[in-house]
């Protein structure tokens, strides 16, 4: 028995330390504020500084948008305007369906399956932000967010993404320098993340949202981006930060992105694309706490009837090899068994073990 007790903890030790494995990436992002990498206030000129212009442009000054056509709707022009309006010297890009595939096709053709086999048009709206970023360099804004200062101050950091409850970071507003290491990383890391996890929602985060970029800033930082380009079967980003502050991510915070006045953008509404599962994702992001404390109740409670189960067939088996003799069928059939063991009870004698006190049939 206490060669099976051993066996038995040891296979699920494994168990848990491959189930943790698995998910420590998605743990690492419980605890990780972003704090080590922010964009603090006091690095950043006020609107309209002379400092502004004194301060070195690492990002090219173009500003990326996506949507299905031409023809944005009424309720997101305002934002779009401000942010044209704003940056009359910045190239302006609205990334279409029509040319967003063209893009895809023309320069990364290894792509071009994946991005017309997504289910979720949203998909492709998410993938194409960081592949024009990657190649071109610039900002990328979603048309619900509008422009309440100049991104000047935003052009001298090599990559930049923003801080997003509860944890993570999102890719509604992003910017990077042309072929930015940890951007080579995500659009290689678009085809081993593309998978259907059944919900709508879920399958758009964790393929192409916010999480799946938030995963692969945590993997680009601890260095385990390097499986990608093994996945791929080519050649790729070396899949680290290797220390180089030109290839650094850092990270805009929620006071600098929308909090405060002197923020840099403001939000006008939108999340179109979620659905009614989403509802269930943020009413268990709301209760996580209750969650995670009902999960190890489960655990337990199945672990025991693990543990009870094998305890059973493991006495069945020792039975089975001492042998046992059938006794009559009326006597034991209240009991449902017709197997008649010997188990000896026990009690203890005193320092030097224990003293068998009785033997009978059971």
């Amino acid at each position: 028995m206490r060669r099976g007790l051993t066996i038995f903890l040891l296979i699920n030790l494994l168990i848990v330390i491959f189930l943790i494995r698995s998910v420590f990436t998605l743990l690492t992002l419980l605890v990780e504020d972003g704090a080590a990498d922010a964009i603090h206030s006091a690095d950043i000129p006020a609107p309209n500084s002379p400092l502004i212009d004194d301060r070195q442009q690492l990002i090219p000054k173009i500003i990326h948008q996506t949507y299905a056509n031409d023809t944005v709707p009424e309720k997101w022009r305002e934002a779009q305007k401000s942010c044209i309006d704003m940056h009359e010297d910045y190239e302006y890009k609205l990334w279409t369906d029509s040319t967003s595939r063209e893009l895809i096709a023309t320069e990364y053709p290894w792509f071009l399956g994946t991005f017309d086999n997504y289910s979720q048009p949203i998909q492709r709206a998410d993938a194409i932000r960081y592949f024009v970023l990657n190649h071109f360099g610039g900002i990328y804004i979603d048309l619900d967010d509008g422009c309440n200062r100049r991104l000047d101050p935003l052009l001298s950091y090599p990559a930049w993404v923003r801080r997003t409850h509860p944890t993570g970071i999102s890719n509604d507003a992003m910017g990077s320098t042309p072929h930015h290491p940890f951007f080579t990383l995500v659009i290689e890391s678009l085809i081993p993340y593309n998978r259907n996890w059944k919900l709508p929602y879920i399958t758009v985060m964790y393929s192409t949202g916010p999480l799946f970029l938030s995963v692969i800033w945590q993997e680009y930082k601890r260095g385990r981006g390097s499986e990608v380009s093994s996945f791929l079967g080519r050649p790729g980003s070396n899949g680290r930060w290797d220390g180089k502050e030109e290839h650094r991510v850092r990270i805009l915070m929620a006071d600098e992105y929308n909090k405060q006045p002197w923020a840099f953008f403001r939000w006008h509404g939108g999340s179109s694309w979620h659905g009614s599962d989403a509802r269930l994702i943020f009413w268990m992001g709301r209760h996580w706490m209750l969650l995670t404390a009902s999960g190890f109740l489960i655990a337990g409670i199945v672990g025991l009837c693990v543990w009870w189960i094998y305890g059973r067939v493991l006495l069945l088996g020792q039975r089975r090899r001492k042998g046992g003799k059938c006794v009559d069928s009326k006597s034991w059939a209240a009991n449902g068994t017709a197997w008649a063991p010997r188990i000896p009870l026990w009690r203890r004698g005193g320092s030097k073990g224990y003293e068998l006190i009785e033997r009978h049939e059971v």
